[in-house]
């Protein structure tokens, strides 16, 4: 079976991403990365992964309970023709059963078979989940 070609946009990999997240799906994950070896996974509170083994293994570890059950929000996106990075709050329910937020970056490569992720960085964001968009006020 042929796997499905991501090449619409940064956003369709995106989706797809936490689409396989919350389905727990590490194959589905793992096929929106980029080929290259240099890929960067950190997770919240973790180390610097790197190369697809380390990355794989850590979502496997991760997912082998169920999915996460992330919603992202608040995307704020720079694009150009090769490259984009999205920044995303991404919800999530703590063990606790707590509502928690954390700030991601997802950077995505423009490759000869389409968008592909080359580095997602997780950190726990401090305070209340946000709700309104930061002001606009320069300085």
């Amino acid at each position: 079976m042929k796997k499905k070609q991501h090449n619409g946009s940064p956003a369709e990999v995106e989706a797809a991403f936490y689409d396989a997240l919350n389905r727990a799906d590490v194959d589905a994950l793992m096929a929106l990365w980029a080929d290259d070896e240099e890929i960067v996974c950190v997770h919240p509170g973790g180390t610097r992964l790197l190369g697809h083994r380390a990355i794989r293994e850590s979502w496997e570890l991760l997912l082998e309970h169920g999915g996460l059950h992330i919603l992202p929000s608040q995307l704020h996106e720079m694009h150009n023709l090769m490259s984009a990075v999205h920044t995303v709050v991404e919800g999530a329910t703590a063990a606790t059963g707590e509502p928690q937020h954390l700030v991601a970056t997802n950077v995505y490569l423009k490759t000869p078979k389409g968008w592909r992720m080359s580095v997602h960085h997780v950190s726990v964001a401090p305070g209340p989940v946000p709700t309104d968009p930061p002001s606009q006020v320069l300085h």
